[in-house]
């Protein structure tokens, strides 16, 4: 699977070690910066750049690291044809599965203050490994989504 990764300075680490470990279990990784460690980092330039090289690049998917997911989860839904989620523990493992079930979530944010790097690639793994359910219901949602981002969004 082709993973687009990026962070800000609160996630550099993680998504370096992120990296390296997706490789090894033969991922294709795009990094999308920062490429060093700079603590004036802010998430919103990487979260964008994740989330619209995700919509633009079929079969891929997102991963965003910085202190919460929660920012980043949040910027990364306001580019069309995103469907982000964020992970923020353990005890939110069947979280992640039926956010890809129900929703084919395509880009997944993560909190390095909250989540372990042992936890992070367990959760990981599970958001990749689970696949969307064609279900008329889920894809009657997912359209409709669609259709509101036709109707409200420029580009």
């Amino acid at each position: 699977m082709k993973i687009i990764i990026g962070s800000d300075h609160a996630g550099f680490i993680y998504k370096e070690k992120i990296k390296k470990w997706l490789k090894k279990e033969k991922h294709s990784v795009y990094d999308v910066g920062p490429y060093e460690y700079n603590p004036k980092d802010d998430y919103p330039p990487y979260t964008f750049l994740v989330a619209e090289k995700v919509s633009k690049t079929k079969n891929s998917r997102g991963i965003i690291i910085a202190r919460t997911g929660i920012g980043e989860s949040i910027a990364a839904n306001k580019v069309k044809g995103i469907r982000a989620v964020s992970f923020t523990g353990r005890k939110n493992k069947k979280f992640l599965q039926m956010s890809r079930i129900h929703d084919d979530t395509n880009v997944l944010s993560l909190g390095s203050e909250f989540v372990t790097l042992k936890n992070a690639k367990k959760g990981i793994k599970i958001w990749i490994n689970t696949k969307f359910k064609n279900e008329k219901r889920h894809i009657r949602r997912i359209k409709e989504i669609s259709h509101y981002e036709k109707r409200h969004f420029k580009k």
